[in-house]
């Protein structure tokens, strides 16, 4: 099973005079970053959390936003009086300086920095319970996410290998031909600066037999058909964590394709790695957003 990582997931909850909201967001990287946000002191609970989406979510970029709302006033969640009186002095002020209109003050000045003095006391043991059950919640919904996007994922790179299958299959034809025309070219090459009756015959045969050696692309064919059966065998395995594997495969598979390219010396086989190459940079891409 291919796991995207990108995702998705969020979990609300209302415990006794307050409401609880998180939501996590995942996007591709390389290692495990966590950027955690609160409007509500966490305190020595930010460690906690990130050690809990670490292990639940494994790698990749993760951006966790955690509101806690008051449905009351309280007392250590009050208005800034003081600071309020000295926004709407000076708003009014500019109004009057500017000949604006008020309007509203109060929704202006509610908006502004500091209006609402918030409890820095962190949260209670029933709180954090909340905000972790909430989180194991919102974690469940992110993996359903990224178990949905890749099964897109998987259809996507499977089908591509198996196109790149499929045009290793249409090299055979050209094969044949290949051969012949190289020799054609030699002889033709030769004879243009020796005659053809100075040409020693068996070295020419000799030197014909090394240069194809070089230029032979079994090796290469057989190659790329393994790397791309083991490319295959890794979408498949159980774990969840496959995308660097993928990523050096797929490295591999680009590695036969250009030694085919430049050893190929005939246009349509020319034309068919083109294709290769084309099918392989889009399954890097996506590689690139697997787990």
């Amino acid at each position: 099973m291919i796991l995207s990582m990108t995702g998705y997931g969020e979990a609300h909850r209302s415990f006794e005079n307050k409401s609880f909201k998180i939501e996590i967001k995942s996007l591709n990287g390389k290692t495990t970053d966590i950027r955690l946000k609160s409007n509500y002191g966490l305190k020595d609970k930010e460690l906690d959390l990130r050690r809990l989406v670490r292990a639940e979510a494994l790698r990749g970029k993760f951006d966790v936003n955690i509101s806690i709302e008051s449905t009351v006033i309280e007392e250590d969640n009050s208005l800034n009086i003081s600071l309020m009186k000295a926004y709407a002095d000076k708003l009014k002020q500019f109004a009057s300086d500017e000949g604006i209109p008020t309007g509203d003050l109060i929704q202006s000045i509610i908006r502004l920095p500091n209006t609402v003095q918030v409890s820095e006391d962190g949260l209670s043991s029933q709180e954090w319970n909340v905000v972790r059950d909430m989180t194991l919640e919102a974690l469940n919904k992110l993996q359903s996410f990224r178990e949905h996007e890749g099964e897109s994922l998987e259809q996507d790179i499977l089908g591509r290998v198996a196109r790149i299958k499929n045009l290793l299959e249409e090299l055979a034809p050209f094969e044949s031909t290949r051969i012949v025309g190289l020799k054609e070219r030699m002889l033709k090459n030769l004879e243009l600066f020796l005659s053809k009756d100075n040409i020693d015959e068996n070295r020419y045969e000799q030197e014909v037999i090394y240069y194809l050696e070089k230029l032979d692309i079994n090796e290469e064919k057989v190659r790329l058909a393994q790397h791309c059966e083991h490319f295959i065998d890794a979408v498949k395995l159980e774990k969840h964590e496959k995308g660097k594997k993928l990523s050096f495969i797929s490295q591999e598979i680009g590695r036969e394709i250009n030694t085919l390219g430049a050893k190929a010396q005939h246009s349509e086989i020319q034309q068919i790695v083109v294709n290769m190459k084309e099918e392989l940079e889009k399954i890097k891409e996506q590689v690139l957003n697997i787990l």
